[in-house]
């Protein structure tokens, strides 16, 4: 069940108090200054996925700061991860100042001083857990908090593929399935977090090879349409088409070929099938993608040296 805490039926004098409670309730103590005379109204939506809250923030122009005061009153270790979905945000922790922008995610340290500031309406979304959940070292914590994270490398890739799918998923999730994709948002984070420190090599070999078996396994469900493209692959994964091509480097073949050998040898199975009726190459071409049937023609030749017509000729002879 979700709790929503939202400013929209006060008037505008009550909101800058009401607002400021209702952040510092559901993240932990903050000093909240709202940028505007008049605030608009704003809202957070929060659910509880195991030990992992998820909260929707949409709200006006404001800054926030943890101060030393706050941090030595409350106490609270907390690790806050924030994917912004609109808007901009100033970020500020462990000696470090980083503009984070719409797509992007960043961390915040509960334990150490840290501000943002927002000039702009924005939404984003935070997943607030206990420090203790995530199994990195401070040292290796401090360097990474205040810092964005995009879909330029393979981990911070997968990770923010993945809030974004939690952050659409909504209600819709269990109790059970919360649980274990609060553990999953952990322990990408973990690995992410110790790319950067240097304790793996820049692209992991595991995260790589994740990326790339689920781009392969979208390519070959969607092969029969025609406008399967690395732009269209690219944009289904949350990455940019550059990080695919180098996810392809290590096959040694490009992201189009290798769509256009699995589309050949589908064809190819096609077209030597037993059938009382056989398929004309222009149904078998357009069936597995192909826009032009001659294209098609000249590839396949090119890849077994016959023709479309001969090959479904031979198998025929054969059979």
């Amino acid at each position: 069940m979700s709790l929503v805490l939202s400013t929209d039926p006060l008037s505008a004098p009550d909101r800058a108090a009401y607002w400021h409670d209702a952040v510092s309730r559901t993240f932990v103590p903050l000093e909240v200054a709202l940028h505007e005379e008049s605030p608009a109204a704003a809202t957070i939506t929060s659910s509880r996925w195991g030990f992992m809250q998820v909260s929707t923030v949409t709200a006006g122009p404001q800054s926030v700061a943890r101060s030393p005061r706050m941090i030595a009153r409350d106490g609270k270790e907390y690790l806050i991860l924030t994917l912004l979905h609109r808007g901009t945000a100033e970020r500020s922790q462990d000696g470090r100042e980083a503009v984070v922008r719409a797509g992007q995610f960043s961390l915040s340290d509960s334990r150490r001083p840290f501000s943002k500031t927002l000039r702009q309406a924005f939404r984003f979304t935070s997943f607030h857990f206990p420090r203790s959940v995530l199994p990195v070292s401070d040292t290796e914590l401090s360097g990474v908090t205040a810092t964005p994270f995009g879909r330029d490398e393979a981990t911070s890739a997968l990770l923010a593929g993945h809030l974004e799918r939690l952050d659409r998923a909504g209600g819709s999730v269990t109790p059970a399935q919360g649980r274990r994709l609060a553990a999953l948002t952990c322990d990408l984070l973990a690995c992410l977090i110790q790319e950067r420190h240097g304790r793996h090599s820049p692209h992991p070999p595991e995260a790589t090879h994740a990326m790339l078996a689920r781009v392969k396994d979208h390519a070959l469900r969607h092969l029969a349409d025609p406008d399967l493209t690395p732009a269209a692959i690219a944009a289904a994964h949350h990455v940019s088409v550059r990080y695919l091509h180098k996810l392809f480097e290590a096959e040694g073949v490009t992201l189009a070929r290798w769509i256009q050998q699995r589309r050949l040898e589908r064809c190819r199975a096609e077209l030597a099938r037993t059938t009382p009726r056989a398929p004309s190459v222009a149904t078998v071409a357009h069936q597995w993608g192909f826009a032009s049937s001659s294209h098609f023609s000249r590839v396949f030749r090119h890849a077994y040296g016959v023709t479309p017509r001969e090959w479904q000729a031979a198998s025929a002879g054969a059979r």
